[in-house]
């Protein structure tokens, strides 16, 4: 495995645009809210030490993975100003395809977002094959993907900024 005894999360911060004037919107799924919680504050953490102000991070709540990209869109239609968004899920395997179908669903979706508002959206879903995957990436001993997407919510959003 890629990832055996490596924390991803740490980065170059030197690397990442300041995010002083930055707005972020953070959309986080409320099923295993136990791992979504920890990415979240992560996310967060992230953002707050490459510039971006508490008051331009507004946190909003899906019940779940499958609802992230409506629930991205309605935060893009309702804040004209919001540079980008993380969408942070959880789905682990379980014994039916249901895994398969919100995986699907969540990707797809988030994507299509990106592409229809010409807006970073950060994918922030874990999909593990066990909890405790989930664990090692929200915090563990594989760091915290919310950082990671932090990050690359930022470099992404930078990169827009430079080419427009």
């Amino acid at each position: 495995m890629a990832t055996a005894n490596k924390n991803l999360s740490q980065y170059e911060k030197g690397t990442i645009p300041n995010g002083a004037d930055f707005r972020i919107g953070i959309v986080v799924s409320e099923w295993n809210d136990d791992i979504t919680s920890p990415l979240m504050n992560g996310a967060i953490e992230a953002l707050r030490e490459n510039g971006v102000k508490k008051k331009n991070i507004i946190v909003k709540n899906v019940p779940g993975t499958f609802e992230l990209p409506l629930g991205c869109q309605f935060l893009l239609e309702a804040d004209e100003d919001m540079d980008g968004v993380i969408a942070i899920g959880c789905v682990i395997q379980g014994e039916t395809k249901h895994f398969d179908f919100v995986c699907q669903g969540a990707t797809q979706g988030i994507m299509a977002v990106t592409m229809e508002y010409n807006t970073p959206v950060s994918f922030c879903v874990l999909t593990d094959n066990t909890k405790q995957q989930s664990i090692d990436r929200s915090g563990g001993k594989h760091g915290n993907k919310g950082i990671e997407c932090a990050v690359s919510l930022l470099k992404m959003i930078g990169l827009q900024e430079e080419l427009d």
